[in-house]
């Protein structure tokens, strides 16, 4: 008893903090969402359509952010803490090469880029000038990402929440004075939520770096940081970080083709299923905790040696997420109708908006699934092919096919397109299930220099 009390504390302080976090971050998104929304369809599809290439940058810093917690978490397990400052700083440098390489690219051929995702000239239009902008975010997404899995790791979750609190008010506040033109500011319209986007980034990461700095402060909880990269062993980590990075890209490409899909349907078809994207987050969020927490523990558990341990918890772990996933599907398909009202939009995009959230709210238990066991248990052990292999199969034998026959062969509406292509989601967890059964994910990773 004492042991589950033990266990479901380290979840909760781990989780919770993550699953405010996330949440916070969708609500107000939302916010910004509705605030667009009153420019128009076109507004709001354009800031669709570049966010799903912006995500393709945070996925793959989320994917660098992950090889590098499955390190920490490991080596705490082990208690070797240069290790630790290894791993942190041999990712942090991945980052930041990754985030100027993003930024050039962004800020040289934004126009390129969104005409790919759409035909129609005044969306592209949107889209560039707001991508352009948002270029500047890169580097500070970067840092904070990677400071906040090692406060995580720490089990100090609720520093990054904090950070995270102070940036979302800053840019909700922004994007109100500066979209609007209140308080004798001009009326900027989606460049004015850029700019606030821009604004509340380099606000996070300079609230996440100074607590991080206090916090290592104390004896306790201090670790060692240098540019040393030492103890980190090259075979190891790229055995790691080049499945998972290849992983991510591949999936956020896929997630671009289903938005390419999307915004050739039509402006209103895009419309509604950008206004989905904040409640899909929002959901998703609830329990993006448990990933993260299923991470560091089974992480620490594999780090330990203490296989059989890890195993069990990770069972448990699945089973809070299916709970939660199912009472909250439930709310969503009962709510929609009241959350689409609150988008000045035109009628048929709220109908169709709606539709597309009842049909995510019937296939997210099985994405919150394959969110904990994918996302954090399996890849706990460092063993990131497994994944790998999953997620190719899903999106691009399955989801990716689906959604171009669907759209433009059998031409059928958004809804029916984007449920039928999201049954990959139900691929991915059988195999996610196949792995997880046999147990050969579970691995203990080795450090290549004996510290003395």
């Amino acid at each position: 008893m004492e042991k589950e009390r033990n266990f479901l504390k380290t979840v909760c302080n781990i989780a919770i903090p993550v699953t405010l976090q996330c949440m916070l971050q969708s609500s107000f998104s939302m916010a910004d969402q509705i605030m667009i929304g009153r420019l128009g369809s076109v507004s709001i599809a354009g800031v669709g359509l570049a966010g799903k290439f912006l995500s393709i940058f945070n996925v793959v810093v989320a994917a660098i952010a992950a090889v590098a917690g499955i390190m920490i978490a490991q080596y705490m397990g082990k208690k070797e803490k240069r290790a630790v400052s290894s791993s942190f700083m041999l990712n942090l440098l991945v980052a930041i090469g990754l985030a100027i390489l993003f930024t050039l690219i962004c800020a040289v051929f934004p126009s390129e880029i969104m005409s790919v995702y759409s035909k129609k000239a005044a969306t592209v239009e949107v889209a560039a000038s707001y991508l352009r902008i948002l270029s500047v975010t890169f580097f500070p997404i970067a840092i904070s990402t990677l400071v906040a899995t090692l406060l995580r790791c720490m089990e100090k979750a609720s520093l990054p929440l904090y950070a995270s609190i102070f940036a979302a008010v800053v840019n909700t506040g922004l994007n109100y004075v500066l979209i609007f033109g209140k308080f004798g500011m001009p009326k900027l319209g989606v460049s004015g939520a850029a700019i606030a986007t821009v604004i509340s980034q380099l606000a996070n990461v300079g609230c996440i770096c100074i607590m991080f700095l206090l916090i290592n402060r104390k004896k306790e909880t201090h670790i060692s940081l240098s540019f040393s990269i030492k103890g980190v062993g090259a075979k190891q980590y790229l055995s790691m970080l080049l499945p998972l990075l290849f992983t991510e890209l591949m999936w956020s490409l896929g997630e671009n083709v289903y938005a390419i899909i999307y915004g050739n349907i039509g402006t209103n078809e895009c419309a509604a299923m950008t206004l989905t994207n904040p409640i899909q987050g929002l959901l998703i969020g609830a329990l993006s905790g448990l990933a993260q927490a299923a991470g560091i523990i089974i992480g620490k558990e594999l780090g330990k040696n203490e296989f059989e341990s890890a195993y069990e918890k990770a069972k448990k772990l699945m089973i809070y997420g299916l709970m939660g996933s199912i009472v909250l599907s439930l709310l969503l398909i009962l709510l929609s109708p009241y959350y689409v009202q609150i988008y000045h939009v035109e009628k048929e995009v709220k109908t169709v908006g709606i539709q597309l959230l009842i049909a995510f709210a019937i296939i997210s238990p099985v994405k919150v699934q394959n969110m904990i066991l994918g996302g954090g248990i399996i890849r706990s052990g460092g063993k990131t092919k497994y994944v790998m292999v999953i997620d190719m199969v899903g999106t691009w034998l399955i989801g990716v096919p689906l959604g171009f026959l669907t759209a433009f062969v059998f031409h059928l509406p958004i809804p029916y397109v984007y449920f039928i292509l999201s049954l990959e989601e139900c691929v991915r967890l059988l195999m996610g299930l196949i792995v997880f059964r046999k147990k050969g994910w579970m691995h203990s990773l080795e450090s290549e220099e004996v510290y003395s």
